[in-house]
C-alpha cells in the first residue's frame, strides 16, 4: 500500500517538528549563554572534506645551480617566508567589490482577425439552410479573431563590498606546486557569531614577499561570510514556516 499526499505531508510536518523539538531543546540548554565557538580543528578531518584533484602538467625535475647557495623562487637569501608546504599558514586579503544593475522592460502586443465565405459553391450554397436550420449567411461562414498581450519589466540592482583579512592553512600541495588552502575565522560579538570562510588552490608564484595573497588570485575560490546567534535565528523563518512554504502550491 503506497502512502497518500495527505499521510506524507503528515510525515514531513512530524519530521519538522521532531527536529525543531530538538533545536529547542538546545537552545533552552544554552539561554543566558553566549554562542560558543567552534573547536580548533584538522580541516581534513572535517565531515564532506574531499582531497582536490585537477589536471596537472608533467613534474619536471628541480634543478640546482652548482656551487650556490641561491634555490630558484626564493625571495631571501637565508630563508623564504612564503607557505610552500602543508600546515603553513598564510594571509588571504579579501577585497571583494560586486555591484550590478541591469533594467529590462518588454511588450508585445498582436490583434489577429480571420473572415471566409462562399457566395457561389456550384448551386449548393441553397442546401445550407437544411443543414443548419437555424440560418446561414453563405458569404460570411467563418470568421475567427484574436488579440494578445503581454507585458514585463524586471530590475535589479545589487551593490555588495566585503573587505577583510583572514589566515588560512596549507592543506595539500598538487603535484604543479600549487597550493589548496583553506581557512576559518570566528569573532563573537555579544550574542551573535560572525564567520568567514575562504578556500581554494593558489600559485606560490602568487604569495607575496610577506606571505599575503590577494583573494582575486585564488583559483576556486570559495569564500563564505555569514553568522549565527539571535539576531541571525529572528531573521529565519520558522520551520514550520520553511516547510510549508515548500509543500503548498499557493
Amino acid at each position: 500500500m503506497r502512502p497518500t499526499p495527505a499521510l506524507r505531508a503528515a510525515a514531513i510536518a512530524l519530521a519538522a517538528a521532531l527536529l525543531a523539538g530538538c533545536g529547542a531543546a538546545d537552545r533552552l540548554a544554552t539561554i543566558g549563554q553566549p554562542p560558543a565557538l567552534s573547536a580548533v580543528e584538522n580541516p581534513t578531518t572535517q565531515p564532506g572534506y574531499k582531497r582536490v584533484s585537477m589536471p596537472m602538467p608533467e613534474a619536471v625535475p628541480v634543478s640546482y645551480q652548482p656551487n650556490s647557495l641561491w634555490q630558484s623562487g626564493a625571495t631571501g637569501f637565508f630563508k623564504d617566508p612564503r607557505a610552500k608546504n602543508v600546515g603553513d599558514l598564510l594571509t588571504v586579503k579579501v577585497d571583494i567589490t560586486d555591484k550590478a544593475e541591469f533594467e529590462n522592460k518588454t511588450k508585445r502586443e498582436r490583434t489577429t482577425s480571420e473572415q471566409s465565405g462562399i457566395s457561389n459553391f456550384l448551386g449548393f450554397e441553397t442546401k445550407f439552410a437544411k443543414v443548419l436550420p437555424g440560418g446561414v449567411d453563405p458569404s460570411n461562414l467563418v470568421k475567427a479573431g484574436s488579440t494578445s498581450s503581454t507585458e514585463g519589466e524586471g530590475t535589479v540592482d545589487r551593490k555588495e563590498t566585503l573587505t577583510t583579512n583572514v589566515a588560512a592553512v596549507v592543506t595539500q600541495v598538487l603535484p604543479n606546486g600549487s597550493l589548496v588552502i583553506e581557512g576559518k575565522q570566528e569573532i563573537r560579538v555579544n550574542f551573535e557569531v560572525r564567520e568567514l570562510i575562504v578556500a581554494g588552490v593558489v600559485r606560490t608564484e602568487d604569495i607575496d614577499a610577506d606571505n599575503t595573497i590577494a583573494s582575486e588570485k585564488i583559483a576556486q575560490a570559495r569564500i563564505a561570510y555569514g553568522g549565527r546567534g539571535q539576531l541571525t535565528d529572528v531573521q529565519q523563518p520558522r520551520y514550520g514556516a520553511q516547510v510549508m512554504d515548500v509543500l503548498l502550491p499557493f
